[in-house]
């Protein structure tokens, strides 16, 4: 080591920097036919088939009388129950699958956020286009990061609160006019009423 912390080789490659994929990222073409493929083979090799066999499964323990049946709708709930839960474990169980075929695809952003990892991981501080009032015009300095002063500015515009006890209006010796005292009502054989 040399003591230089900003020294590259001179035929180093630069790595490229990882998009972010948000709900606002716009997939390409090829990505729009890899989703369409998972989708349509995890319907077909995974989900039917696991709602299928969930569903005579369940029929079975039905008719065994293992699992018992409405006394109004017979197995149908049960049933309708196995089929949604076999669709649904088959759609997560194709996500490995699928994840495999983005990260196959050359040109691909959604693809090469997930080779590197970064797919899960929130987005950077300050991601968002709209620039800060904050923000200094210093080229030196990130448009990610705002001045301490703006923290303090920040801190002085918002509303204090002092936390308020849990019970603090209506605790055990606060009155509230409510009383262990039961009226004795007696009721005649014609619906008439009267206090003792």
């Amino acid at each position: 080591m040399n003591g230089r912390a900003d020294f590259q080789e001179p035929n180093a490659e630069v790595p490229r920097p990882i998009p972010y994929i948000g709900a606002d990222y716009i997939p390409t073409e090829e990505e729009r036919r890899v989703f369409a493929e998972c989708n349509d083979e995890s319907f077909w090799f995974r989900s039917v088939p696991l709602a299928a066999t969930s569903m005579l499964i369940t029929q079975g323990l039905i008719s065994k009388g293992i699992l018992s049946s409405h006394p109004k709708y017979g197995s149908i709930p049960k049933l309708i129950f196995a089929c949604i839960m076999g669709y649904f474990a088959g759609k997560l169980s194709y996500v490995k699958t699928c994840q495999e075929k983005f990260k196959n695809l050359e040109n691909s952003p959604l693809g090469e956020a997930l080779r590197s990892g970064q797919a899960r991981q929130p987005a950077p501080p300050g991601h968002y286009s709209r620039k800060s009032k904050y923000d200094s015009n210093v080229s030196g300095q990130s448009s990610f990061v705002t001045p301490p002063a703006a923290d303090n500015m920040e801190r002085e515009m918002l509303p204090r609160y002092e936390p308020i006890p849990f019970s603090a209006s209506m605790n055990e010796s606060a009155p509230s006019g409510i009383t262990d005292h039961i009226a004795q009502v007696k009721v005649n054989k014609y619906g008439d009423t009267w206090d003792e």
